[in-house]
């Protein structure tokens, strides 16, 4: 029966078309009756006694078409219409899409424009450095301006220098007085220990105790002194430089395009070549104000160096000479008014080694 209902709304006409009018039906409106037509006279899967199989049914599984109430499945005509239109939302979605895209095609041509940018800047700079090196081409020189660079750069090799002796000394003389600490304590056993030299053992022990300390109090002043000095070359002087190295490269930056423009000047003068040359004056103002300014800013930044440094190393080679006399004369008291002079704070016994809690 199945197979009959199938050939018959395979090979039927119907000449009515889904507007109501007679005529021909396009292949389309065609295949939608047909299988209209076809979903109607199916089986109801909704009957629990059509199951085949003997459960609920007619012997043998047949299944009489009286029985059936309703198509069990439902022609939907607006699922074959899908291809034709787009679905709800996809127009707002292929917008989102091509936002999307258009934002990131926007930052990929600005990142190359970025390298481009940079490349012709660095091939510039490159031609401009090596015409230089080889007396080819010419450089702007501030001759006072680089006087004092290469003071300055002289003075923290120097300092650098003050810095590494001045450890080396707090690391020998601490290691002296670690002995002498060490050589105290065991005058004092011993004085305990051997009647007979009690005294002499003593004696020695108070004097290695105040040597002791005393040497503590000069490692202090040291330590401050190193710290100063350390800060001076390492953070005060290391700031000037990195300003100076920036100066270094707008100059070189300038040079290279003022080259330029000067080569662009000699050659023709057609409308192409104008407006090159136009480009690179543009190009040339542009790094000449960034020279200048940094120019100016380095010889501010050299001018209050200086005068920090003179304040800075006035008061730590006071400390060092007066700590250093004081400690070597045995004068205890003027190794005490010293530190407190110069605000140097000793850090007590012990608090070098980390605690208990930074152990675990």
């Amino acid at each position: 029966m199945a197979d009959n209902i199938m050939s018959k709304a395979a090979t039927m006409e119907i000449p009515i078309n889904s507007n109501g009018d007679t005529g021909t039906l396009t292949e389309d409106d065609s295949l939608e009756q047909d299988l209209q037509q076809v979903m109607v006279s199916g089986p109801n899967l909704n009957e629990t006694s059509i199951v085949s199989g003997g459960y609920g049914g007619p012997a043998g599984g047949i299944i009489p078409t009286s029985s059936i109430k309703g198509p069990g499945v439902r022609y939907n005509p607006e699922y074959l219409d899908r291809g034709r239109a787009p679905a709800p939302g996809l127009g707002s979605l292929n917008h989102n899409t091509n936002s999307t895209e258009e934002v990131s095609r926007g930052v990929a041509v600005e990142k190359l424009d970025s390298v481009k940018k940079w490349g012709i800047n660095t091939y510039k700079c490159t031609k401009q450095m090596f015409s230089e090196k080889f007396g080819r081409g010419s450089r702007t020189v501030d001759l006072e301006l680089e006087a004092q660079i290469d003071v300055l750069r002289d003075t923290k090799s120097k300092y650098e220098n003050i810095l590494r002796l001045a450890t080396a000394l707090i690391t020998h003389f601490q290691s002296m007085v670690q002995t002498q600490q060490a050589l105290g304590d065991t005058f004092t056993d011993l004085s305990q220990k051997s009647p007979e030299l009690q005294d002499e053992f003593g004696y020695n022990a108070e004097t290695q105790k105040l040597l002791c300390k005393n040497g503590e109090a000069l490692l202090g002043a040291i330590n401050f002194f190193v710290s100063s000095v350390n800060t001076l070359v390492n953070k005060t002087m290391e700031d000037t430089l990195m300003t100076i190295r920036h100066y270094e490269n707008a100059r070189l930056e300038f040079d290279a395009y003022r080259s330029d423009l000067e080569e662009l000047s000699l050659g023709p003068r057609d409308a192409a070549a104008m407006v090159r040359i136009e480009m690179a004056q543009q190009e040339y103002h542009t790094h000449r104000e960034k020279y200048e300014r940094l120019r100016s800013d380095v010889s501010i930044k050299l001018k209050f160096l200086e005068e920090n440094k003179v304040k800075v190393m006035h008061k730590q080679l006071l400390l060092f000479h007066n700590a250093i006399s004081a400690y070597f004369a045995g004068n205890q008291q003027q190794l005490e008014q010293t530190l407190i002079q110069f605000n140097v704070k000793l850090k007590p016994p012990g608090s070098d080694k980390p605690s208990w809690l930074e152990e675990q």
